[in-house]
């Protein structure tokens, strides 16, 4: 099993969110335990930032074993195809294409994604699995 992981459940963990890390440290290790992790370069963009260097980000990037998996153009075709979507119903330009990216990448390169899903992911990418640390236990 291939789960694709957004930034959003790795900086739940990184930055200890009073709300979310327990669980999303949960969900993480049971993804992990069920086969790969992987994230994209925009994940590593946005995770990036709270590391203090490149060796601390590469610490923590191989203590949890996330592979890199770049992103292909299908992967940008696609996440503009729903962005051209989104902005069709009314979104405006300020949504992150960013979210659409992580998206696409865990569609057509994972079996599905780890994230909080605010409701995009849903209805943008119908045919990804989401798992969503939010729903699970404490």
């Amino acid at each position: 099993m291939i789960s694709a992981v957004d930034s959003s459940v790795i900086l739940d963990v990184l930055t200890n969110d009073p709300s979310y890390a327990t669980r999303s440290e949960s969900t993480l290790r049971n993804a992990q335990a069920q086969g790969q992790l992987v994230v994209c370069d925009c994940v590593i963009s946005e995770i990036y930032p709270v590391f203090r260097d490149e060796e601390q980000f590469n610490t923590f990037f191989d203590d949890w074993q996330f592979d890199f998996l770049t992103t292909p153009k299908a992967c940008a075709i696609l996440a503009g195809s729903h962005f051209t979507t989104y902005l069709a119903r009314g979104g405006r330009r300020g949504r992150v294409v960013v979210d659409f990216m992580i998206g696409a990448h865990a569609q057509l390169l994972a079996d599905r994604l780890v994230a909080r899903d605010r409701g995009y992911l849903r209805d943008y990418f119908e045919d990804l699995a989401v798992v969503d640390p939010t729903n699970a236990p404490p």
